[in-house]
């Protein structure tokens, strides 16, 4: 039995997914000790001579199903996962050599917790990527200031992983999720909702490529808004609590923070697209709300 099952979620990125697929062949990790779950999400071109070629260097096994979103596909990767721990990544990942090792470190002091890892832009050329990490970066880093009981209030699902039983206690990713936004976060409100513990383990790196224009960037925080927008819904059928607005000073140290980055893009162009995604997630969940309520009055 594999210690780890890595699961990994695509759609019509055959390119990236292939990326993804060499750097797992390069984990120092013993490959009789992992296996990997790829979930074809409905890609329009087949996978099968993608995968193929790594059949002989990796336990490696592909999965199709209808198009349902990334949460579907992993909860469909899980119930073929045999691993004792579950490790997610996305095909526009490459995990460094040392993740499982790292990994494995980690679980080995704290067998029960779902441990997130640190996510390293690669395309640092590209300002919307660079900004979109930045972001990223912010969160984490803000929330483990905030609330040390719990140094993290969500990973993100392109580096995370805990134990596979703790997964379907917890009840697996929402599959009303349907978008890439807000459903990593849920699963780790609940995850926190059940008691369990979450560890920031930034020497788990995997090295993120997933190029953006200004269109896509808007786009992607735009969906992050309608997540934000379920996440909450969500969480308020869970605890009754009202959705919370951050206060002044995350705004501010939201701005500030590229300041005191090293960066190859101008911190002032990576500020005001900081501005942006927030334009583009108030609009998305606005828009979310809207859409929800005008479903509730048609039934």
């Amino acid at each position: 039995m594999p210690f780890f099952s890595i699961i990994i979620p695509t759609y019509n990125r055959p390119e990236q997914l292939a990326s993804c697929l060499e750097s797992l062949v390069r984990l120092d990790y013993p490959h009789h000790d992992f296996e990997v779950v790829v979930v074809d999400d409905g890609s329009k071109t087949p996978l099968e001579p993608v995968v193929a070629h790594f059949h002989d260097q990796i336990n490696l096994t592909l999965i199709q199903q209808a198009n349902a979103g990334p949460a579907a596909a992993r909860n469909t990767g899980v119930t073929r996962a045999r691993g004792r721990y579950l490790a997610f990544t996305d095909d526009d990942c490459a995990p460094a050599p040392d993740w499982l090792t790292t990994l494995a470190v980690r679980f080995a002091t704290v067998p029960d917790c779902m441990i997130g890892g640190r996510t390293v832009n690669v395309l640092d050329s590209n300002l919307y990527s660079t900004a979109s990490q930045v972001l990223i970066d912010y969160l984490y880093t803000y929330y483990y200031y905030k609330n040390s009981s719990h140094p993290l209030s969500f990973f993100a699902s392109n580096n995370m992983a805990l134990p596979s039983d703790l997964f379907w206690v917890v009840g697996g990713f929402d599959t009303t999720f349907t978008l890439a936004a807000g459903e990593d976060r849920e699963l780790c409100d609940r995850w926190l909702h059940h008691a369990y513990k979450m560890i920031y383990a930034p020497e788990v790196r995997v090295y993120h490529a997933h190029k953006l224009t200004l269109p896509t960037f808007w786009r992607q925080h735009f969906n992050y808004g309608r997540g934000a927008f379920c996440f909450h819904v969500r969480r308020s059928s869970r605890t009754d609590e009202r959705v919370k607005v951050e206060p002044l000073k995350f705004f501010f140290n939201l701005l500030t923070y590229p300041l005191l980055q090293k960066s190859k893009q101008p911190e002032i162009l990576v500020t005001a697209l900081l501005i942006v995604s927030q334009l583009a997630n108030v609009t998305g969940f606005f828009w979310e709300r809207f859409k929800q309520y005008k479903s509730r009055q048609i039934l």
